[in-house]
């Protein structure tokens, strides 16, 4: 008899409870040896006054068990809740998303008929962060964080990820071209790791040509690693151009737990309505399968679910005329697959996965790195000033220059407006003033954090409204902060 495994399950909102209720009733036909702990989350939580979405009492089942299989839930948009999913994925460490997008042709509609493409996503940083402020009655602004550590262990895992399931080639999505430090940094990266792996084929695009690239001819990539926005809006692509955002589930790894989710949607407006595609959360349940060392059972039930998708039983998001020959309703596609349990597809590529024992936790180390040396440059000042024209704010700021930072840009939202700037650029209310140390090129730590007070002092004196303040350095002699559009 196999072994009985804990694991926590989130019946989500909107077409959540249904996919859910179908997809538990699949995994227990296949005998899969599960023990459902369910806890609540999402809407009905918020509802309740808790902003997170998930009270003391599911957390305690996530450490319990450190597997969660999570239908989809509802994060409310434009007002102060945060993502629950964002939370779940950063409170518990799971910094690696992998979504498999995977075309099903000739039974499953695509202009693709070749496709097979894995989208390893990082998980816990870039502008997913939520870090945001209002800083003018003009602009707001979202921070993107980007580090080396977070970096190199998502890269490393995609390496892994590659050699572990014989993968030929593993291509970065990056931009920077323009965030030459943020992105820059996860090229640098990817670069110093890739060289690691020299059996793999590696290359790199900037993201918008290779989102281009990757909807037009998509059997040229294999696995694609990238940022956590980028990651987040590809793997929507890649599973569409497949076939359907519904066929696609992903993994959500870290080194203590793992999360198991469709990629999609709760769809509320087709809740209750029993038309709903579980097929994105079994390929989740999958996932979680082989994640818990029950290959044997997740072989069973993805040959099944091919089967089935062979045999032209389809819910409505996928049926096609000339294609699918029965349109099923959630709960019957869950029957039909379980009609197939221990029958492998005509046509489709049968799968097979090793039953392999319980891991929690990728394995993936990080390389040890020497710190740099850091020298205090500057110091970029943030400004909320509606007074005019940057030749008039340079007039207000140019007396604040002192003994030991002198005044040497003025941006306003990141083009430069003095020295030299244009007359047509469009100015808001959001001002940067640049000042380094005096003498021109920086070397040495000739700024203080005492200069930096003493001028912001001045700003206070002047009555100069500053909103935000950030240091300048530069590290092992390289400036650590970008130059301004125009300078």
């Amino acid at each position: 008899m196999s072994e009985i495994i804990p694991i926590t399950v989130a019946r989500g909102d909107g077409i959540g409870p249904e996919i859910m209720d179908a997809v538990l009733f699949v995994l227990n036909e296949a005998g899969a040896g599960l023990e459902y702990d369910h806890i609540e989350i999402g809407e009905s939580v918020y509802r309740r006054g808790v902003p997170s979405g998930i009270d003391t009492s599911a957390w305690d089942s996530l450490r319990r068990t450190q597997v969660i299989l999570k239908a989809p839930i509802t994060t409310p948009q434009g007002g102060g809740f945060k993502s629950l999913n964002v939370t779940l994925r950063t409170a518990l460490g799971l910094f690696a998303n992998v979504r498999p997008c995977v075309s099903y042709h000739p039974y499953i509609k695509t202009r693709h008929h070749n496709m097979d493409v894995v989208i390893v996503r990082e998980n816990e940083e870039d502008l997913y962060t939520g870090i945001e402020h209002r800083q003018t009655d003009d602009v707001v602004q979202s921070i993107k964080l980007i580090s080396r550590p977070g970096s190199e262990r998502i890269i490393r895992y995609a390496f892994e990820y590659a050699r572990i399931n014989h993968r030929r080639k593993v291509t970065a999505f990056v931009k920077d071209n323009i965030m030459k430090l943020t992105d820059g940094l996860f090229h640098r990266v990817f670069d110093e790791v890739a060289a690691e792996y020299p059996e793999i084929q590696s290359d790199h695009l900037i993201v918008d040509i290779g989102a281009a690239r990757l909807a037009d001819t998509p059997e040229n990539f294999d696995v694609i690693v990238t940022l956590n926005l980028y990651g987040d809006i590809i793997s929507d692509i890649a599973a569409q151009i497949a076939g359907s955002v519904g066929l696609a589930g992903s993994s959500n790894i870290g080194d203590h737990c793992a999360m198991f989710e469709a990629i999609h949607g709760s769809a509320p407006t087709i809740a209750g309505q029993g038309i709903a595609n579980p097929s994105g959360l079994l390929a989740a349940a999958i996932m979680m399968l082989v994640h818990l060392g029950k290959g044997d059972v997740a072989t069973v039930v993805h040959n099944a679910w091919l089967r089935t998708l062979e045999d032209g039983t389809h819910t409505a998001d996928i049926f096609s005329r000339g294609i699918s020959r029965q349109r099923v309703t959630t709960m019957a596609f869950a029957e039909a697959v379980v009609a197939r349990l221990g029958e492998r597809p005509q046509n489709l590529e049968p799968v097979g996965y090793a039953k392999a024992p319980r891991t929690v936790g990728s394995g993936v180390t990080i390389a040890p790195f020497k710190p740099a040396h850091k020298d205090l440059v500057g110091v970029d000042v943030f400004v909320h000033w509606r007074g005019g024209s940057p030749e008039a704010f340079h007039r207000l700021i140019e007396p604040l220059t002192g003994e030991r930072l002198v005044l040497d840009m003025i941006s306003n939202r990141g083009t430069k407006v003095w020295p030299g700037g244009h007359d047509e650029t469009y100015c808001t209310d959001h001002w940067r003033v640049r000042f380094l140390g005096r003498g021109g090129e920086i070397q040495g730590n000739l700024v203080t954090h005492r200069d930096i007070i003493d001028l912001l002092e001045r700003f206070q004196q002047a009555g100069i409204d500053f909103i935000e303040v950030m240091n300048l350095c530069n590290f092992d002699g390289k400036a650590g902060f970008s130059a301004a559009q125009g300078q």
